[in-house]
């Protein structure tokens, strides 16, 4: 598999650990995400009233206002980056350092390029160092996982970042080593935080609820369908030892498959997020159709192409069946845009 350059190696390995915080659910959401009881009275947030308070990774970040001096950290992500831009935010940010090149979101990639990036100069972590962090005089900073917030590392504490009045947050199931469990929820919780913390909760709410929807009604026209078995990969990423060493095991890709009408071909080869399979492990597994994830990739197609190319017992190979994703397929506010698109291309016949 062909070797991404540097900065890719680094940043796969970021995705191997969590992809982001571990605020509380909504407990006074119902089944159906609506709200239920006392829940449904408008809250503070929901009314632009401060304060508001975010329980994260067993810290309280309070918010007397909305943040003005916004910095987001990289992490080989653009969950939060795109959430705030979702919501409406993005002239609050002063130091933006995610990308992911292309996106599901039309305009979404050109608008994250346009975004200030504070002049920083990166790390060996390929992320912002601690004086420069400092420098930046955040109010508020954003990381995919608990990494961000490691003296080891280089970075500054979520500690050192409350001394100089910055409040700190680490994205949904990030505050542990795996993103295992995490499901296309958690784009939820991470949307309604931030709809908290900037006080835009009925903003946050309104795309949770489109989200859903949306998700309902590919749900409705897939029905008791065939699960036909789907290889995910990342193209041109390289995380392990294999010749494949991006395919994603578990997590919420899972998720995204399993609301799409399709299982995860490789969901028993491995006990993290990430395979890192043989090719010979690759050749004797049957998949029915490829899902190619691009991180800046500039032709994640000519990938595809080429690895359906390699394996052309694969049934995905003699149907030509795949298809290209970006930021939809991971932690972020438009996973309802990948359910879809993967769903067109397993059951066709629905749509």
């Amino acid at each position: 598999m062909p070797t991404p350059r540097p900065a890719a190696v680094a940043l796969a390995t970021l995705l191997c650990l969590a992809a982001a915080g571990c605020s509380e659910s909504d407990s006074g959401s119902g089944a159906d995400g609506k709200k239920t009881g006392a829940a449904q009275k408008a809250s503070p947030a929901a009314r632009g009233e401060y304060p508001v308070t975010l329980k994260n990774c067993g810290l309280n970040q309070k918010f007397d206002k909305a943040p003005s001096r916004v910095v987001v950290m990289n992490g080989a992500s653009v969950a939060e980056v795109s959430t705030l831009l979702a919501l409406g935010q993005g002239d609050r940010i002063v130091s933006n350092q995610q990308s992911y090149g292309m996106s599901e979101v039309p305009g979404r990639a050109e608008e994250i390029k346009k975004l200030p990036t504070g002049g920083v100069k990166p790390n060996d972590a390929f992320d912002i160092p601690r004086e420069a962090m400092i420098g930046l005089r955040p109010d508020f900073v954003l990381s995919t996982m608990s990494y961000g917030f490691d003296a080891k590392n280089g970075f500054a504490t979520r500690e050192q970042l409350k001394e100089v009045g910055a409040r700190t947050y680490v994205s949904p199931e990030g505050c542990g080593q795996d993103n295992l469990n995490m499901t296309i929820d958690d784009s939820y919780t991470l949307l309604r935080d931030m709809g908290k913390a900037f006080g835009v909760e009925d903003r946050a709410e309104k795309l949770v609820a489109t989200e859903r929807q949306n998700i309902a009604d590919v749900a409705e026209r897939v029905g008791d369908a065939k699960k036909p078995k789907v290889m995910v990969i990342f193209s041109n990423m390289t995380m392990g030892g294999n010749d494949f060493s991006s395919v994603a095991a578990h997590g919420i890709y899972n998720d995204i498959l399993a609301k799409a009408g399709g299982s995860n071909a490789f969901a028993s080869a491995s006990k993290t997020s990430f395979a890192d399979l043989s090719k010979e492990k690759v050749a004797a597994t049957d998949v029915d159709a490829l899902v190619v994830v691009s991180y800046n990739d500039p032709d994640p197609t000519a990938y595809a192409k080429k690895l359906l190319k390699e394996f052309p017992q694969w049934p995905a190979a003699k149907k030509n069946k795949f298809v290209v994703l970006s930021d939809s397929m991971y932690l972020g506010p438009s996973n309802d845009m990948a359910v879809e698109k993967i769903a067109r291309m397993l059951h066709p016949e629905v749509f």
